[in-house]
């Protein structure tokens, strides 16, 4: 009797932490109701538009800030462009790290954005007092370069703005999107993409600075064309507070570095033990992993089964807490994270090259509409950097149209109902820009020609005859490619990424980014060192006696082969496997069924009954 009457006790207890369990997950529930959803875009979007608003302004014409208010040389002035590009783009990762580990995402782009603000106020002062630069040089002709005093300046404040973007480029994409049911069937039940509208969005006000702003910046002078953004900027971190109190603020699960080095410590140590013929016999723990699943449990994979080692229980393990000590011993979950991040990097590294192939093309693409026909009337004339208009605009009614009727129209053949898979879409944008390359070669071909039919080879500050619009079609097919390769390239990685890591995800993407550039530097500082002096590929001074074309078709050879290698791997991957978070609860709702019997028995046995269940129980 005495024995029964604790087991009841047990049981007792046990359904009332259930009970508090579930009112604790209502709770949770009715919150999320509240904040979230739709409503929180206008803040959020509002936030990144002005941001990229300011950031495009900032960067779109910074080669021609260096090549003409600084006087630096053009390659220079290209490396120090693509150097801290490459450095705004590994500093994501040191942002996402803070925010899944500890911040959270929203303070982690608060913060991200002052430091943003800090560097656009220290170059538009630059810009603003003559003492910071050196005299203008118009010739472009034995002109007198900036100072180490100035070049440090400048270069603090690109170092500011890097450091800034770190804390903006891993999270706000990601802030987003945790507003939102980002599970797969949450994700079918919307008829609209979250990051096809998100790099819509992000169009407008790039389209915006491109015409404007740089505008400005050619026509009225350098400091309104610096201020400008400044102010936006200033503006973007208001909005983003303002909109606080409705946003879905997931909490941090912990450094998602420190998860991946316990997996790897604790398989080292079980090197010798041999992983159990059935997975689930592997350790496994819901409480634990609770707030890094929140989303759903990742299963078991037969992939890199040596990692599995680290979910073996030994004699030495100690499973009856909570917390066992995790540099021993991992759950399957904590594992299948591993699992999932390296089955990614094949595919992440693939973009690198694509980054390399266009890190320098900007710049001189830039240079080259400087020296072209750039009118459209007698009186007007469009600012080379705002050729990049083009580009933004065919993103813009791509992405529009990409919804409306390229999945609707593919999805009848391929039977997905989002047309094609992320890596497909990602192999159609390789494709894409590889021919953009191609055309980019053929033009500057075209545009020496001309220049060399007027006898204009040697003059660097003439214009030749022939239009700018000629750029058009390769401005055009990359933001075709953008469209395919950039939109994939993200939703692939938010996709396939553990949920507890998807700012370091984001993080990848901007690697790449980083990674690429550094190449890029790499390849046009070798380019420009071992072609010579007389037939150099790229000159300092004059594109018109330098060889723009083969450095075109080097890069596109590159990016064949890249495709090829892009091609191996997206056939060689595998889908991370994943049990969304109604299924668990499926289960679940079973074993706390199950639980409900044996106290009925007992109650029956307190009562003085037989401990059997009536006809009606």
């Amino acid at each position: 009797m005495q024995v029964n009457m604790e087991m009841e006790m047990q049981k007792t207890s046990m359904v009332d932490d259930k009970m508090l369990q579930k009112i604790e997950d209502e709770e949770n529930k009715k919150k999320k109701h509240r904040v979230g959803g739709v409503r929180t875009l206008p803040f959020i979007l509002s936030n990144e538009i002005c941001d990229r608003f300011a950031t495009v302004g900032f960067h779109a014409n910074m080669i021609s800030y260096l090549t003409q208010e600084l006087n630096m040389p053009l390659v220079a002035a290209s490396n120090t462009l693509s150097n801290f590009g490459g450095t705004a783009s590994f500093t994501p990762l040191l942002g996402a790290v803070i925010a899944d580990s500890f911040a959270g995402r929203f303070w982690t782009i608060i913060v991200g954005s002052l430091f943003y603000e800090l560097g656009l106020v220290s170059i538009t002062i630059s810009a603003i007092l003559p003492a910071l630069h050196p005299p203008s040089c118009p010739t472009q002709v034995n002109c007198k370069e900036a100072s180490s005093s100035q070049l440090g300046l400048l270069y603090a404040s690109l170092l500011l703005t890097s450091i800034g973007t770190g804390g903006i480029r891993p999270c706000v994409v990601t802030f987003a999107a945790d507003q939102f049911d980002m599970t797969k069937t949450g994700v079918v039940s919307r008829n609209w993409s979250l990051f096809n509208w998100y790099f819509f969005a992000m169009g407008l006000p790039t389209l915006t600075a491109l015409i404007v702003v740089v505008f400005i910046q050619e026509e009225v002078g350098w400091g309104w064309g610096l201020g400008i953004p400044t102010i936006t900027m200033a503006f973007s971190i208001i909005t983003f507070v303002i909109g606080s109190p409705l946003y879905n603020k997931l909490k941090p699960g912990g450094s998602p570095l420190v998860r991946l080095c316990q997996v790897i410590v604790a398989a080292v140590k079980k090197r010798k033990e041999v992983p159990p013929e059935d997975p689930k016999l592997l350790y496994e723990n819901k409480d634990l992993d609770a707030t890094i699943s929140l989303q759903g449990k990742l299963l078991h994979s037969n992939q890199f089964t040596w990692l599995d080692k680290a979910a073996i229980v030994t004699e030495k393990d100690s499973t009856s807490s909570t917390s066992p000590n995790l540099w021993r011993l991992a759950t399957v979950h904590r594992v299948e994270e591993l699992k999932s991040i390296i089955r990614m990097l094949p595919i992440w590294a693939a973009g690198i090259l694509l980054v390399t192939a266009a890190s320098h093309q900007h710049s001189f693409v830039i240079q080259q509409a400087r020296t072209m026909n750039r009118h459209l009337s007698h009186s007007f004339e469009i600012p080379p950097a705002s050729m990049q208009i083009f580009t933004v605009l065919t993103m813009l009614i791509g992405v529009a149209l990409y919804d409306r009727f390229f999945v609707p129209f593919v999805s009848r053949f391929t039977k997905n109902p989002s047309g094609v898979t992320c890596l497909q879409r990602m192999g159609i944008g390789f494709l894409v820009n590889i021919l953009a390359t191609i055309v980019s070669a053929l033009v500057e071909i075209k545009r020496k020609a001309v220049a060399t039919e007027h006898n204009l080879i040697y003059k660097p500050e003439a214009i030749i005859p022939i239009s700018v619009f000629w750029l058009v079609p390769q401005f055009c097919l990359h933001g075709i490619a953008d469209i395919f390769m950039s939109v994939g390239h993200l939703e692939f990685l938010y996709d396939q990424s553990p949920e507890s890591m998807r700012s370091t995800a984001a993080a990848l993407f901007w690697i790449t980014a980083a990674i690429g550039n550094y190449i890029g530097t790499l390849l046009v500082t070798l380019v420009h060192k071992y072609t010579g002096k007389e037939n150099n590929w790229l000159p300092d001074r004059n594109l018109n006696k330098g060889r723009l074309e083969y450095y075109y078709f080097l890069v596109s050879g590159i990016q064949v082969i890249n495709f090829i290698y892009y091609v191996i791997c997206a056939w060689l991957y595998k889908y991370k496997p994943l049990e969304e978070i109604s299924e668990m609860n499926k289960e679940e709702d079973v074993e706390q069924a199950k639980d409900k019997i044996p106290l009925e028995i007992l109650d029956g046995n307190h009562k003085g009954g037989e401990g059997k269940l009536t006809k009606d129980e």
